[in-house]
């Protein structure tokens, strides 16, 4: 694997400001009506305005090992069976682009794949950039399979844009996933006070029951009362493990 800081460089192949635009609004547009599916409409555009072969969002996992650290979440192009990979921190053209912090431009050999003991098309020229959201961060990359100098600076500078637009939308997804929590939390409490209703009425039946039986009450109607006791003791179970089953409230975390 070889990485060296991105360069300016002379122009690759033309591009178009139409393509650009049409590109920036069809994010916009994920962003708006479909916010579930902006990683992958980035990666898909970064294929389309890089004219990359491959393209890809990598991000740290929380609490990965070292060999699973880097939790590729958007693929596109020829690398998209790699959708949901883990890679180890060493070796990791992500882990120095973000000690870096800049614009990296990286190689992969045939050595780097058969430690990994994966198959895949060598990366024969790629951009790759850091992005940061909150304690999240990731790198957002452009590959080549077969070109030596496949980007130029104008790739670099989209990828610029696009990893801003990573970050968004890594930050987006988990407000979303967030505003997902607090609403279960809210419709188990809500349930929680129903429940709470309905156990009081066995336990003011049972607490009548334990007071006839303190006063004496024996016979035919003693059994008749540990009959209907036994029955309320059932629903009062019953309305437990349904309130143990509810989702627990955490205290909120911030976005």
């Amino acid at each position: 694997m070889e990485t060296e800081a991105a360069h300016v460089g002379p122009r690759t192949h033309p591009h178009g400001l139409v393509a650009q635009m049409e590109g920036m609004k069809r994010l916009v547009r994920a962003f708006v009506e479909s916010p579930g599916t902006i990683l992958q409409e980035l990666v898909d555009a970064a294929v389309e305005l890089c004219e990359a072969d491959s393209a890809g969002i990598s991000m740290e996992k929380p609490g990965g090992t070292d060999s699973d650290f880097y939790h590729w979440i958007a693929t596109a192009g020829a690398y998209s069976n790699f959708q949901n990979a883990m890679l180890p921190r060493y070796p990791s053209a992500c882990g120095i682009c973000l000690e870096r912090g800049l614009p990296q431009r990286f190689r992969v050999g045939q050595q780097f794949f058969d430690i990994l003991g994966v198959q895949a098309p060598l990366v024969t020229d790629g951009i790759l950039l850091p992005w940061y959201v909150g304690d999240a961060r990731g790198t957002i990359f452009v590959m080549a399979h077969g070109r030596t100098q496949a980007f130029d600076a104008e790739d670099c500078r989209m990828m610029q844009i696009l990893a801003d637009f990573a970050a968004l939308g890594v930050r987006q997804q988990r407000q979303h996933e967030i505003r997902l929590e607090r609403a279960a939390v809210a419709a188990a409490a809500a349930m929680a006070n129903g429940l709470a209703h309905k156990i009081n009425n066995p336990l003011q039946s049972l607490t009548n029951m334990l007071y006839l039986a303190s006063e004496g009450y024996s016979g035919e109607g003693a059994r008749v009362v540990g009959q209907q006791a036994l029955a309320d003791v059932e629903r009062l179970s019953t309305l437990v493990k349904q309130l143990l089953s509810l989702p627990y409230a955490t205290p909120d975390r911030g976005a």
